[in-house]
C-alpha cells in the first residue's frame, strides 16, 4: 500500500479542526478523519461556550499557558472570520462565608496566570451589576474579559479553513485498528485502510481509546454529562454578564450566562456516566438545576424555557492537558482536553505542530495560502442578514424569513447547503444558522426547512 498522507489526524471537533487548519499551513498531505456526519458534532457542539481568560487555571500548567495564548488568538481569527464573539465579563458570586474567603486567593491565582484585571467588590457591587439575583450574596470577583462565543462556527471555521488549505475531510469514518510499520502506520477504519507517515489523536471523548490502539496507557477517560437549560431570548436582561459560582471542595458548580444567539443559560450539571453517547436529558437533571436556579436567580424560573439539552465532557484521571509525540511511533495525542479546549484550541494547533517537530518531524511553509473563510453571523449582537439591507438588496433570499423565531432566511439555508462542509442533515443546519432552535423548536418552519434540506438530496 503507498503511502497517501503526510498526516492523518482523528477528529474533526475543534481540536482537530485546530490542528488541521494549523498544519494545512505547512506543504503537507493531511487528511482530517472524523466518525460522525459533520464537523463539531460530538463534544464540540455541546459546551458553555465560554471563551476563557484562563483566570482560574492552575498556573504553571500547560492548560493555563494555551488558554493564555488561545485567548489571545482568537482576537484575532474571530474577527478575520466572523465568528461571533461578545464580551460581557463575568461575575463569580460569593454565597457565604467561605466562598467569600476564598475570593484573594482566585484573584491571586489569576494574577499567576498573567490577568490582572479581576476586582474584588461588595454585595451592593454585585447586585447593582446584576440586580436579579437571588437574596443572600456577600460578595463578588468581576473578571472583566470573560467573554461568549460560538462554539459551532468555530468549529467549522477552522475545519474550513483547513479545507481550504487542502486537508481532505473524510466523515463518517471510524477509526478501528492502526497498524504501525517500520516508515508509515496504517489506520483501518469503516470506510476502508488510510496509509499515512504520522498520526495526531484529537478523538476527544475517544482519545483514550485510540491512545490504546498504540499500546499506550496513559490517561483514561469517561464521560460527564451536563445538563443546560435555555431560557427565552426575553430573559436576557436578567444576565448582563456570565454568573460563576465560587468553585468548592464539590466542584465548580452551576453558572447562569448569556449566550451569543441572545438567550439565558442555566447549568450545566456534572455527573459521570459509563455510556459514551448518553445525551439524553434526565427529570434529576432538570429537578437539581430548577433548585439551583432558586437560589441564583429565582426570577429567571419565571421564564419560558426554549429549550434543554446535555452535553458529555471528558472527564479524565489526569490533571493537566495531554499533549506529546512519539517520535518513534510518528503519532501525537491531544487528550485530556476539558471545556476550555474552545479557548484553547487555536494554541493546541501551535502546540502540536511545535511537539512533532521536535520529534523529528519535517515540513515547510506554504507559499500561498487562501483568505480565511467567513461564516454566517449567528449572534445578536451584530448584523443579522435579515436585517442588512444592502445584503437583501443584493439577493432578496436573505429578506425571505423562513424561522421566524430566529429569524433565519432563505438565503442562510441555502447557503448552509452549498458551503465548502455542508450541512448533512437538520442538526448541521440548526448549527449553521439557527433554524429550529427558536420558541417553537421547528413547529412552524419544520416543514420548509426539511423541503430545502432534502431537495439538495441526500450527502
Amino acid at each position: 500500500m503507498s503511502v497517501v498522507a503526510d498526516v492523518a489526524i482523528i477528529g474533526a471537533g475543534l481540536i482537530g479542526a485546530a490542528i488541521a487548519r494549523e498544519l494545512a499551513g505547512q506543504d503537507l498531505d493531511i487528511v482530517l478523519i472524523e466518525a460522525r456526519n459533520d464537523v463539531g458534532d460530538g463534544t464540540s457542539k455541546a459546551n458553555t461556550a465560554i471563551l476563557h481568560t484562563g483566570f482560574d487555571a492552575t498556573p504553571g500548567t500547560l492548560e493555563a499557558r494555551l488558554v493564555r495564548r488561545g485567548y489571545a488568538l482568537w482576537q484575532e481569527y474571530a474577527a478575520r472570520t466572523g465568528v461571533p464573539v461578545e464580551r460581557t465579563g463575568a461575575l463569580l458570586v460569593a454565597w457565604d462565608e467561605e466562598q467569600q474567603a476564598a475570593l484573594p486567593t482566585l484573584q491571586a491565582k489569576a494574577e499567576a496566570n498573567g490577568y490582572l484585571a479581576t476586582r474584588i467588590v461588595d454585595a451592593g457591587t454585585v447586585y447593582a451589576m446584576v440586580p436579579d439575583l437571588g437574596p443572600g450574596a456577600l460578595a463578588g470577583l468581576t473578571v472583566p474579559d470573560e467573554s461568549i462565543m460560538c462554539s459551532w462556527s468555530a468549529a467549522i471555521a477552522m475545519a474550513t479553513e483547513a479545507v481550504l488549505r487542502g486537508v481532505r475531510l473524510e466523515l463518517e469514518c471510524r477509526v478501528d485498528g492502526a497498524t504501525v510499520l517500520a516508515d508509515h502506520t496504517v489506520l483501518h477504519t469503516s470506510r476502508g485502510d488510510i496509509a499515512t507517515r504520522w498520526v495526531v489523536n484529537a478523538a476527544g471523548l475517544a482519545g483514550d481509546t485510540v491512545d490504546a490502539l498504540f499500546g499506550h496507557d496513559r490517561f483514561h477517560l469517561h464521560p460527564r454529562r451536563g445538563e443546560l437549560l435555555v431560557f427565552d431570548k426575553l430573559a436576557r436582561p436578567k444576565a448582563p454578564v456570565i454568573v460563576l459560582p465560587v468553585p468548592s471542595k464539590v466542584g465548580k458548580g452551576v453558572l447562569v450566562s448569556p449566550t451569543i444567539y441572545g438567550n439565558v443559560m442555566l447549568g450545566p450539571t456534572a455527573d459521570d456516566i459509563e455510556d459514551r453517547a448518553a445525551t439524553g436529558t434526565t427529570e434529576a437533571g432538570f429537578a437539581f438545576l430548577l433548585e439551583r436556579g432558586r437560589r441564583i436567580m429565582p426570577s429567571l424560573l419565571d421564564e419560558e424555557v426554549t429549550t434543554a439539552y446535555a452535553g458529555l465532557r471528558a472527564a479524565h484521571d489526569r490533571d493537566d492537558f495531554v499533549i506529546e509525540a512519539d517520535a518513534a511511533q510518528r503519532y501525537v495525542v491531544a487528550g485530556c482536553i476539558r471545556s476550555t479546549g474552545l479557548t484553547a484550541s487555536l494554541a493546541v494547533g501551535e502546540e502540536v505542530l511545535e511537539r512533532m517537530r521536535a520529534a523529528g518531524f519535517t515540513c515547510t511553509p506554504r507559499a500561498v495560502l487562501p483568505e480565511p473563510p467567513q461564516v454566517p453571523n449567528l449572534g445578536e449582537a451584530g448584523l443579522r442578514p435579515y436585517e442588512d439591507e444592502a445584503r437583501i438588496a443584493a439577493d432578496p433570499a436573505y429578506g425571505e424569513i423562513v424561522c421566524f423565531c430566529e429569524r433565519v432566511t432563505a438565503g442562510e439555508i441555502r447557503d448552509a447547503l452549498d458551503a465548502t462542509i455542508p450541512a448533512r442533515d437538520l442538526g448541521g443546519l440548526r448549527r449553521r444558522t439557527r433554524a429550529q432552535n427558536g420558541r417553537c423548536q421547528g413547529f412552524f418552519c419544520g416543514a420548509a426547512v426539511r423541503a430545502a434540506l432534502e431537495g439538495r438530496g441526500a450527502r
